[in-house]
């Protein structure tokens, strides 16, 4: 027997590991763009076509990938197409809001394996583990797969996130800001949380209004204003993974107390909490209004959408609030627009529901705000997918860390 050389035993880690890497490109690629044949993978990962050919062949009978049909012939034979099996790879993905989540399983062919399960949480809420891990069992069973199945959790929420660290700054109760250690805990599994606004920004850049466009802001409108950019074709986190707290400039000096503990913040201005709280001084002054009509007893009920309703209905007193809300939201947009000179502006959350009725006060102030060779060059649109973004872009987050590096970047 030939005993190996030191030298050699280290030439065939080097060499493991490089087919380990080159697997998981391949996999990162069928992720990406689906389906496709061996000469295309050859080709985007400068390798030879035999190489793929038998990486391939490893990870269909592994279960992992599949055959999807013969493709479209090039003068040659028709190549045969390659990707994802269908539940080969599944991820949890979880957005957590001002007041409550949503939860989903998806596979790694961005197939919904289960319905939007909605539950009542937030980030402070120190049952999030207990609340959560019940959440995945009632997915699961809806699934009908075995927990093994699921190989991570992706969870947005608001906050200061730093997603290396697995730590919202945001929560008030420092013993609970290591979201991630909690979770890892509850639910035995590789977890990863990352910034709201930002994956939001990522499921529009994926699959959205954002797609193949390389400055883009998309702004969640609702209790906050969450802002994710996309600059440069890149979705940008900042020095520290900060980038975008657009709810917290300053725009009124001594102005109303934000929860950030800063008088006069945009936040307090230009967001549903505003709103909400102009349309119950209304009802409670007898105004005239569909709202008043409604609410009369109980205006601590009405909410963004009842506002919206009523607008649409022609209810002069709600397209009023509307209206000077997303005057000054404008005013913030305009600052936005002048610092980033963006191609498009996506809106998305409950009050983007409202369509004309904020757009044309946004355009408004826009042309108040902004000098007119810089206004000139953004779009503002409304997103199609909704409140969807968000768990679409947890889940590209979850399956490209996953891909690009499953050994590290997500260990438990």
């Amino acid at each position: 027997m030939v005993q190996l050389k030191k030298e050699d035993t280290e030439k065939m880690a080097i060499s493991e590991l490089k087919r380990y890497k080159l697997r998981m490109q391949i996999l990162l690629n069928l992720y990406k763009k689906h389906p496709q044949s061996a000469s295309a993978l050859s080709k985007k990962n400068h390798v030879s076509l035999p190489t793929v050919r038998s990486i391939l062949d490893e990870l269909i009978n592994e279960g992992v990938v599949q055959v999807a049909g013969i493709g479209d012939s090039q003068g040659g034979r028709r190549p045969i197409l390659y990707c994802h099996a269908d539940n080969a790879y599944c991820i949890m993905a979880i957005e957590i809001g001002h007041y409550k989540a949503k939860a989903v399983i998806l596979n790694s062919l961005n197939k919904e394996l289960t319905s939007i399960i909605e539950y009542t949480t937030d980030i402070d809420d120190p049952n999030l583990e207990n609340k959560t891990n019940e959440v995945f069992q009632t997915l699961l069973k809806e699934a009908g797969i075995s927990k093994e199945k699921v190989i991570a959790t992706g969870i947005s929420m608001p906050g200061l996130i730093d997603s290396k660290k697995g730590v919202n700054r945001t929560i008030k109760n420092t013993n609970q800001q290591n979201v991630q250690k909690r979770l890892v805990s509850a639910l035995q599994m590789p977890v990863i949380i990352e910034n709201d606004a930002r994956m939001q920004a990522l499921g529009e850049f994926v699959f959205g209004k954002a797609k193949k466009t390389k400055n883009t802001l998309v702004i969640n409108w609702s209790w906050g204003l969450g802002l994710g950019m996309i600059l440069n074709g890149q979705i940008y986190h900042g020095s520290s993974g900060t980038a975008g707290e657009f709810s917290h400039i300053r725009m009124i000096p001594n102005g109303k107390l934000c929860e950030c503990g800063k008088q006069g913040c945009l936040q307090t201005i230009a967001s549903a909490r505003p709103l909400i709280d102009m349309a119950q001084q209304q009802i409670k002054e007898g105004a005239i209004s569909q709202l008043t009509s409604l609410f009369a007893t109980k205006p601590e009920e009405v909410t963004v959408r009842d506002i919206i309703n009523c607008a649409k209905k022609g209810d002069e007193l709600s397209i009023s609030l509307l209206n000077e809300v997303s005057k000054k939201f404008g005013w913030g947009l305009s600052i936005l627009i002048q610092l980033y000179n963006p191609e498009l502006i996506v809106l998305n959350g409950p009050l983007a529901e409202a369509q004309q009725y904020v757009l044309v006060p946004i355009q408004q102030s826009i042309n108040q705000y902004c000098l007119e060779n810089i206004q000139n060059n953004v779009k503002i649109e409304i997103s199609e997918i909704g409140e969807q973004s968000g768990l679409k872009g947890v889940a590209v987050m979850v399956f490209h860390r996953i891909f690009r590096d499953k050994s590290t970047d997500i260990s438990l």
